[in-house]
């Protein structure tokens, strides 16, 4: 899920933790007298059914509402996991917008909207942060399906002053009859760095009338702010809002800054000054992230941070802390990842909290292969001056480790929320001769389409993209990665490579990312999608690839490989790959980048299983022989971009069947490619036609559903599969 420092996902965030913090890791109890009862009125929150209920408190009981909201925010992190951090700062300001606002007649629109869960709180929806067993009752992102007190279904960031432009302007135009009072947009976390969120500014002083744009500024991103708005920022919060230059009232905004952004007094009081006010105005407000958090130990040197339960010695229980403004390149503390032990202030661990539970578990696809990625790359860096990789604000949820990143130096870029920005700036480094890798979420990527056309694939760019959590997964609506095969497949100059083990992975990194001038270099852009669950698995379970084993004999691979990029048990680790891969890897091979691989030569059946889905190509070739004798053919495409027609003209004789698995949307995807084929190409002799069969998934939105579900769902199992092909015979 992704903050509105951007985009983590990160939602389809996982829950992994790894390296020695997870060995280092404390789990913290949370003793029953600090966990809100739902069933005790003695308790504000579980009394709050709605914003009249906040009303309705008497004014020294917001403090106290504030305070139970924290703490049930800081229980629900270790036992659920979710954006605890920056909720956790926008605890006061939430309260005081539902104190003096008239939500749903007054409209808020949380930007992002991964900050909204003390929204939701005060919306009706308490019981499901209070009760365990109603934690799956919300997603983690506003959705009007829940409440009329959601505007949008929002998970990707800079969208809220455009959103509420549009809501302002139809109210405007319409008068007193269409039912909207104030509007107002909360921004930040990060967020204000996206271009599109400049663009609503701009709109917001020309159109003119009522809205209200709160600018939560917690001095942080993800991983920290990058952009030179920053510094203007700081100098105005340093002033008490009155520095110049004020990049607000560039725009012809009027603006009110609020110091004490987790005082809900102040901010009742900041917010009853704007209410009806009959211009745009910036509300901008100073905040705390992770405020609640254990404030203590937060000298810059630690290798792991606490997050113990608040103590009460506040009123709201938020901590004094020293834990902002460092000095070290990165403008967050020295945490490792962003998902283990967060704390307050500029830190990066509190994007994304993991619940207790998945303390000490393996790392997550993402983290894996992307920390595989740098690795690789990594050693590279002295001899290749323009070899550079740049993360749109999402390095951590990818594998880009701070410590990767300290290393890297001016090699790394992270140029904050930013994906249109991003793949541009790297086909300007490209242009200049340079090697750009540009590393983020596959959803996050949607925000860059048009640069992707034109920037990067009509200008023949020799761009390498990263495109992480491509496929299904348990994501949230806003989070799927199901499309990006059917988006990026289908650009003109595009090659999209699909790997199914770590030493293809590496294999097509070196390729796809060789200097300019480099024998048998790709011509323009390469995405190479980072392989999901299903390949790490059988990564480390070989028996999950009961065809090969994992052992894949007919690709060359370069003598600088270390012997263990082979091994079916484990794949390469980051640290196994350190100074190893070389930019020479699969240069025997590289003419053949784009063919199919046959792993196993069978007949009657041809299974081809595109990326994720592979290892179900195998396991369904394993069924086909023990329950019925059929030696199937097991093809690896490698990628989907082109057809191979060498293997498809093959596959008539001998084949009655061909089946294509794919683990993203169906229509329009890869598999159809291979059905037309056969459709366009039809001969003479109908014995030599095979009948295709394409598995994938619906054109469908999916929250938060299980991967074993989807794949139940859409028939990519193996009884499924198999049933069907035994079904045509």
């Amino acid at each position: 899920m992704r903050s509105a420092s951007g985009n983590g996902f990160d939602s389809s965030d996982s829950f992994a933790v790894s390296g020695a913090a997870e060995r280092t890791a404390r789990l913290h109890d949370i003793p029953p007298s600090i966990t809100p009862s739902h069933g005790d009125d003695s308790h504000l929150l579980s009394r709050i059914a709605s914003p009249a209920d906040v009303k309705a408190l008497a004014p020294n009981e917001l403090a106290e509402l504030c305070r139970e909201i924290r703490t049930t925010l800081l229980a629900y992190g270790h036992q659920h996991g979710g954006h605890i951090g920056s909720n956790l700062g926008m605890v006061e300001a939430t309260v005081a917008l539902h104190r003096v606002f008239d939500s749903p007649r007054d409209r808020i629109v949380f930007d992002v909207s991964h900050q909204s869960y003390v929204h939701k709180m005060l919306t009706g929806r308490a019981a499901a942060y209070l009760d365990p067993d109603r934690f799956s009752e919300v997603t983690g992102f506003t959705n009007p399906d829940e409440s009329k007190h959601d505007q949008f279904v929002l998970g990707h960031t800079g969208t809220s002053i455009s959103l509420a432009c549009g809501l302002a302007k139809t109210r405007d135009m319409e008068g007193p009859n269409s039912g909207i009072g104030n509007v107002i947009a909360v921004i930040g976390d990060g967020s204000l760095s996206s271009g599109v969120a400049f663009e609503g500014l701009n709109n917001a002083a020309e159109q003119g009338g009522n809205l209200i744009i709160v600018f939560n500024d917690n001095e942080m991103s993800i991983a920290g702010d990058f952009g030179g708005m920053y510094g203007p920022l700081a100098r105005l919060r340093a002033s008490g809002g009155t520095a110049q230059p004020n990049l607000f009232n560039a725009f012809g905004l009027d603006y009110r800054y609020v110091e004490a952004g987790n005082d809900v007094s102040a901010l009742v009081a900041a917010f009853e000054e704007v209410r009806d006010i009959d211009h745009p105005v910036v509300v901008h407000i100073h905040t705390l992230k992770g405020a609640g958090y254990d404030g203590e130990e937060t000298h810059a040197d630690r290798q792991t941070a606490s997050a113990s339960p608040v103590s009460f010695d506040s009123p709201t229980g938020v901590h004094p802390t020293d834990n902002v403004n460092h000095s070290e390149p990165w403008h967050s503390d020295h945490c490792n990842l962003s998902d283990h032990e967060p704390h307050e202030g500029q830190c990066e661990a509190s994007h994304w909290q993991n619940p207790d539970a998945a303390i000490g578990k393996p790392d997550d696809p993402r983290k894996h292969y992307g920390k595989m990625a740098m690795a690789a790359l990594e050693p590279r860096f002295a001899a290749e001056p323009g070899l550079v990789v740049i993360s749109p604000a999402t390095p951590g949820s990818n594998g880009i480790t701070h410590e990767f990143r300290e290393r890297a130096g001016a090699h790394y870029v992270d140029t904050g929320i930013t994906e249109s920005h991003a793949v541009a700036y790297a086909a300007g480094i490209a242009r200049a001769g340079g090697t750009p890798v540009v590393a983020t979420t596959a959803s996050f990527f949607q925000r860059a389409y048009d640069q992707f056309f034109q920037e990067m694939s009509l200008n023949r760019s020799r761009v390498t993209v990263l495109d992480f959590l491509g496929g299904l997964s348990g994501s949230d609506n806003t989070h799927s990665g199901a499309y990006d095969v059917t988006m990026f497949s289908n650009i003109p100059g595009v090659t999209m490579l699909v790997p199914t083990s770590a030493r293809d992975y590496l294999a097509d990194l070196a390729w796809a990312t060789a200097p300019a001038g480099s024998a048998d270099a790709p011509a323009g852009p390469a995405v190479i999608r980072v392989p999901g669950e299903a390949i790490l698995a059988a990564e480390r379970d070989a028996t999950l690839l009961p065809v090969t084993g994992g052992q894949i004999a007919d690709r060359p691979q370069s003598a600088s490989l270390p012997a263990s990029a082979s091994s079916a048990s484990g794949g390469i680790s980051a640290a196994t790959v350190r100074g190893t891969v070389s930019v020479t890897a699969q240069h025997a091979g590289a003419r053949h980048m784009l063919d199919w691989r046959v792993n196993q030569t069978g007949s009657q059946v041809a299974i081809i299983g595109l990326g994720n889905a592979y290892p179900l190509a195998e396991q369904t070739a394993a069924a086909l022989s023990d329950d019925y004798g059929i030696t199937a053919t097991v093809i690896d495409p490698r990628q989907c971009t082109s057809l191979d027609s060498d293997v498809l003209e093959s596959l008539r004789d001998g084949h009655q069947q061909v089946i294509t698995l794919e683990d993203g949307q169906l229509e329009g995807g890869w598999g159809e490619k291979v059905t037309a084929y056969y459709a366009n190409h039809h001969v003479s002799d109908g014995s030599r036609n095979p009948h295709v069969l394409n598995f994938g998934a619906a054109k469908e939105f999916t929250d938060r559903v299980s991967l074993g579900e989807l794949n139940e769902r859409y028939g990519l199992t193996v009884e499924q599969v198999t049933e069907a092909i035994t079904r045509c015979f």
